[in-house]
C-alpha cells in the first residue's frame, strides 16, 4: 500500500487542507462504519497508539489559523511538533516567506517531512496546498517545494495553487504570484490552478439557486459549507465555502489511493499521462457535483450530463475557455457505480467537440474508483492539460508589469536578505517563456518549413 504526505502552507492552505481533512474523515466514517484501521486509511493516515494520526506538516508564520486547528475538531489528530508557526507573518512578501522564513525554519520542516516519510511504507506522492497572492503561501510555499524535490527527487510533487483575483485587497500580490509561477514552472511535477474568481462565481451560482425558492435548491442552514467546521472552531468564516470546493477537488483526486475501484488510477500516473513536457505541467480541474455533502438539496445530474458539466465553464475552478485552445491530454477521474462503457460512450460523444492536438488525439486516461462521495452515486473530476491556461498567466503577467515598470514596493522586498532585483527580470522571463512555449503549441507548422534530418 502506497502512502502520501500533504504539506499545507500559509492561512490559505491550511484552512483549505483541513476541509480536506474533514471531509475525508467523513467519507472514511461512512465507508467503514466499524471504525477499523485499513488499507484505505493507511493511505493518509498513520496509526498511533490505538488513534489515527494525519500524515500532513502545517506550515504558518501566523500563529491565527493553526492556533484554531489545535482547538478545532481535527486537534487531536495533530501532534504539536507537526504545527510550524511563527509570530509575526510575512507581511505579504514573497521575499520574506522565501529567503527569511525559508532559511529560519529550512530545519525544522525538513525534519518534520522526514519523520511523516519514515512512517511511510512506500511513499508515493507530495501534496502541497498553498496560495499565490501572500507572502508566506507563495514564497515559503515555493521554498518547501523546493526542499521537497531536494530531499526526496523520486517522489512526485503534486501542487494545489490558489490564484487571487485582478481586485485582491493584497496590493504586491501580482508580485508575489510571478515570482512564485517561476518556481512552480521549475520544480513541480503538477500544479492544479484554482482561481479565487471562480470559486466566487461558483459559490454565488449556488446561493442564487438556494434563494430562488424552487423546491429541491436549498442550502441547509448550519451546513458544513457554510459554517467553519472544517477543521477549526466553528465560526462562520466568508471563505468556508469556496474552501470546501477546493477541499472537494482533493478528496476526488485521492480517491483512488484511498479505495477500491475497478480501474483505480495511481498518483504518479497523472504526471506520466498529463504532462507530455515537462514545463506544462499546469492542469485544468473541473468537478461536477461541486459540493461532496447533501447540505446543498439540488436535484441529481444524470451521469450524462455529467460528463458535459465537467467541459462546461461554470464548473471549471479556473476562467479560462479551454474549447477554444488545444487539449494536450485530459483525464476523467470517475467515483461511484460508472461502467467502462458508460465512459467510452461519453469519451466518444465528447471528442468532436474537444479540440486535441494532432500528436496526441487519443490523449484520454482514465479512472474508476467503486466509492462514491457520501450523499451521491457517483462524481467526475476532469484535469486537462490545455493550453488555455496561458491566459490565466497573461494576466497575471499584465498585473505584474503594470507594478514593475513603476517599480512600486519594490524596496519592500529589495530590502530582504537574500532578494536581488535579477529576480524579478528572472520571475518575469520565466512567465513569458511559459506563455510562449503554450502559444507555439497553437501555431500552425509553416508549409515550408524545414525538415528535421538524421546525421548519418
Amino acid at each position: 500500500m502506497t502512502q502520501s504526505i500533504v504539506v499545507q502552507v500559509g492561512q490559505c492552505g491550511n484552512q483549505v487542507g483541513c476541509r480536506f481533512w474533514d471531509l475525508a474523515l467523513r467519507e472514511h466514517a461512512h465507508v467503514n462504519q466499524m471504525g477499523i484501521y485499513d488499507e484505505a486509511l493507511s493511505s493518509f493516515f498513520r496509526n498511533l497508539y490505538l488513534c489515527a494520526c494525519l500524515q500532513a506538516v502545517l506550515v504558518d508564520m501566523e500563529e491565527g489559523v493553526l492556533g484554531e486547528i489545535l482547538q478545532g475538531p481535527l486537534r487531536s489528530l495533530f501532534s504539536s511538533t507537526q504545527l510550524i508557526s511563527d509570530v509575526s507573518g510575512s507581511g505579504n512578501n514573497w521575499a520574506v516567506g522565501h529567503h527569511t522564513y525559508g532559511l529560519a525554519y529550512r530545519e525544522q520542516i525538513v525534519d518534520q517531512v522526514r519523520k511523516a516519510a519514515e512512517h511511510c511504507d512506500c511513499l508515493q506522492c507530495f501534496f502541497l496546498i498553498h496560495s499565490m497572492g501572500g507572502g508566506t503561501g507563495s514564497g515559503l510555499g515555493t521554498f518547501v517545494l523546493k526542499l521537497l524535490e531536494d530531499e526526496f527527487p523520486e517522489v512526485y510533487r503534486i501542487v494545489t495553487s490558489v490564484y487571487p483575483t485582478a481586485e485582491d485587497d493584497v496590493i504586491t500580490s501580482p508580485y508575489n504570484s510571478v515570482l512564485a509561477m517561476k518556481e512552480l514552472t521549475e520544480h513541480a511535477d503538477c500544479v492544479l490552478p484554482v482561481d479565487n474568481q471562480s470559486l466566487v462565481d461558483i459559490v454565488g451560482k449556488i446561493q442564487h439557486m438556494s434563494n430562488t425558492g424552487k423546491p429541491g435548491c436549498t442550502i441547509k442552514k448550519d451546513c458544513t459549507i457554510i459554517s467553519g467546521q472544517g477543521g477549526v472552531v466553528k465560526v462562520e468564516k466568508p471563505f468556508d465555502a469556496m474552501n470546501n470546493i477546493v477541499a472537494n477537488l482533493l478528496l476526488n483526486i485521492t480517491s483512488s489511493a484511498r479505495f477500491e475501484g475497478s480501474l483505480n488510477m495511481d498518483l504518479n500516473e497523472i504526471a506520466m499521462n498529463l504532462v507530455p513536457f515537462p514545463r506544462l505541467h499546469y492542469l485544468l480541474p473541473s468537478l461536477t457535483p461541486l459540493y461532496t455533502l447533501a447540505d446543498v438539496s439540488v436535484p441529481p445530474r444524470r451521469l450524462d450530463q455529467m460528463f458535459s458539466d465537467a467541459f462546461s465553464k461554470e464548473h471549471q475552478l479556473i476562467k479560462a475557455d479551454p474549447k477554444h485552445n488545444l487539449y494536450l491530454a485530459c483525464a476523467l477521474m470517475l467515483r461511484g457505480n460508472v461502467q467502462l462503457s458508460d465512459l467510452r460512450r461519453n469519451i466518444e460523444r465528447l471528442k468532436p467537440t474537444l479540440p486535441f492536438v494532432a500528436w496526441n488525439q487519443e490523449g484520454w486516461k482514465t479512472s474508476l474508483c467503486s466509492v462514491p462521495p457520501v450523499c451521491h452515486s457517483h462524481s467526475l473530476l476532469a484535469l486537462a492539460n490545455n493550453t488555455c491556461v496561458k491566459s490565466t498567466f497573461f494576466e497575471l503577467r499584465e498585473r505584474f508589469v503594470k507594478l514593475y515598470r513603476r517599480k512600486a514596493h519594490l524596496h519592500h522586498y529589495l530590502g530582504v536578505d537574500g532578494m536581488e532585483l535579477a529576480g524579478f527580470s528572472e520571475a518575469l522571463s520565466s512567465i513569458s517563456a511559459l506563455i510562449e512555449e503554450y502559444t507555439h503549441l497553437e501555431s500552425p507548422l509553416m508549409p515550408n518549413a524545414p525538415r528535421l534530418t538524421i546525421a548519418t
